[in-house]
């Protein structure tokens, strides 16, 4: 049997823990790889001095070890959330907010930035509505792993996961249809795919338009989720309706985005995947930061 099959097998057992059980060996897991990960943990260190250069020193050093802490908690989380009862996650999961913005048939593209309970959120949209819901991921390179995802993030509602590679068409057509698209263009995925706009204190960060883009041509309104980690599970919050957006300018609209994300960002940045090289795609002549 592999690692990866002992390793879901695992979280298939771990479901069945109290949660305060299982966050505590979360914990300890995050303080144990904030110190044996070190190449992980100096990219995140270097995000949060590129980010926040005002930032002590000390308190990057205790956002960093907070971060691996959550990151080990939430990933531990996806046993009971993709293994447990729908009635433990029914109950441990809260969709809060613009909950009505879900009703009726507006094509609506769902911003989701990648807080690392993104998850818990992804699952909490399809228990609360019938709406074909379509979102898109990286195919993991382990099938066990991959399949193990997948089938995690659609065990509930109406979902379809769509990889990159299937292009933009399956997208759209769920939006023009009155679908439901949870995107999540947070991530530095190069230049090909990027424009650069301000992040926090970094005035060129390489960022995926597609929000704008989707939204113009699935002809959506879009609203923001943001999953916050909480000591009884997790907090889904839903924004009212961006309004004019999109606008007619793709760079102001990105530009906007970023705006929107910093502010959530501040209300838990210890949440946040700070753990992604967030900045490796630089304008030409700039070094590399990490």
């Amino acid at each position: 049997m592999s690692w990866s099959k002992l390793g879901v097998g695992l979280m298939r057992w771990l479901a069945w823990l109290p949660l305060p059980v299982l966050r505590a060996l979360g914990w300890v897991l995050g303080r144990v790889l904030y110190v044996l990960a070190a190449p992980r943990r100096k990219v995140v260190l270097r995000n949060l001095a590129m980010c926040f250069p005002d930032m002590t020193d000390a308190r990057r050093r205790s956002l960093a070890r907070q971060t691996f802490v959550v990151f080990c908690q939430t990933f531990l989380d996806r046993s009971w959330l993709w293994f447990g009862p729908e009635a433990l996650v029914r109950r441990r999961v809260k969709l809060t907010g613009a909950v009505d913005v879900l009703a009726g048939d507006t094509p609506t593209i769902v911003f989701a930035p990648h807080f690392y309970g993104m998850d818990a959120g992804g699952l909490a949209l399809p228990l609360h509505t019938s709406r074909e819901f379509t979102s898109i991921f990286a195919t993991n390179p382990d099938p066990v792993l991959d399949a193990w995802f997948m089938a995690g993030r659609q065990r509930f509602g109406n979902v379809r996961m769509l990889n990159r590679a299937d292009g933009v068409k399956p997208i759209i057509a769920c939006l023009r249809k009155g679908g439901l698209l949870y995107l999540l263009p947070d991530l530095d995925h190069g230049p090909q795919a990027s424009v650069f706009v301000p992040f926090f204190a970094v005035p060129q960060a390489a960022t995926v338009p597609s929000l704008s883009r989707f939204a113009r041509l699935g002809k959506a309104q879009v609203v923001a989720l943001y999953t916050r980690m909480t000591a009884q599970g997790y907090v889904a919050e839903l924004t009212p309706v961006w309004q004019d957006f999109p606008s007619s300018d793709v760079v102001a609209d990105t530009v906007r985005m970023n705006r929107e994300l910093e502010a959530a960002i501040r209300t838990m940045p210890e949440q946040y995947y700070w753990v992604h090289k967030r900045f490796k795609t630089r304008p030409e002549g700039e070094p590399y930061p990490y």
